[in-house]
């Protein structure tokens, strides 16, 4: 895929991976627009990147689901790219039974891990398609693959995530053959998500690299770090991907 000259829409676009992938997409000469909850943060982001926009919405939220697919489809009519990034996790203890109060947070994690990908995507897809080739980005992770016991709702977003990214690209096949459905398998990365957590990560920069990389390749997974080999390993022994996952 040619990047220069697209639009790309990027949630969760003012920190972590989501910045990382503006300021790489926006030195390849793509127009970008970045999302977040704080409408100045995002807008301070986009004043730092050549030729980027920037709104505030939740997208946790129902009501800023469908203001952001209105919006795109009013201001950026000639949006090409979709990433689909923001999201949360939100961490349990390692022990115990129950949500321990947590029930509000996990509704939130579900509705922004992947109601929001879902509800975004259908809804763009009549815009994505009167574009010459256009591209939704999911990011999932490998604990979609393997799971870890202190944020079970979170694996099983991202589980979701990547059977959605499948099935849309199903659909398109049929219904809108020039957009492309791509799941990015994302490794441990350093990102405000991760941070005080132990184990060596990757940079959110090498990250954003390696999705733009694959995104020029055309592939329809983007394997980050050694999530490739995490996949295998479950394929060929499920009961050890699961010991070195589980902990978190």
């Amino acid at each position: 895929m040619r990047l220069e000259g697209r639009r790309a829409l990027i949630t969760g676009g003012t920190s972590g991976i989501g910045l990382a992938l503006a300021q790489v997409l926006a030195a390849r000469g793509v127009r970008v627009v970045v999302t977040g909850r704080d409408a100045a943060r995002a807008e301070a982001v986009a004043a730092t990147l050549p030729g980027a926009e920037a709104i505030g919405v939740d997208l946790a939220r129902p009501d800023d689901q469908d203001r952001l697919v209105a919006e795109v489809g009013r201001r950026w009519p000639d949006l090409a790219i979709l990433v689909n990034n923001a999201g949360v996790q939100v961490n349990m203890p390692p022990v115990g039974l129950g949500d321990s109060g947590l029930a509000d947070a996990l509704r939130d994690e579900v509705a922004l891990n992947l109601a929001a990908p879902a509800i975004l995507t259908l809804g763009l897809m009549p815009v994505l398609a009167g574009q010459p080739g256009a591209v939704v980005v999911n990011i999932s992770s490998g604990l979609a693959i393997a799971p870890k016991r202190t944020a079970p709702v979170y694996c099983a977003t991202k589980a979701g995530l990547r059977s959605l990214t499948r099935g849309l690209r199903l659909r398109c096949q049929v219904a809108a053959p020039g957009i492309r459905l791509v799941d990015v398998v994302m490794a441990y990365v350093d990102t405000p998500m991760t941070a005080g957590r132990p184990g060596r990560k990757l940079t959110a920069e090498s990250a954003a690299v390696a999705v733009t990389a694959g995104l020029e390749r055309d592939l329809d997974v983007i394997w980050i770090g050694k999530t490739r080999i995490l996949s295998l390993l479950d394929r060929l022994a499920p009961p050890l991907a699961a010991r070195i996952m589980r902990g978190g």
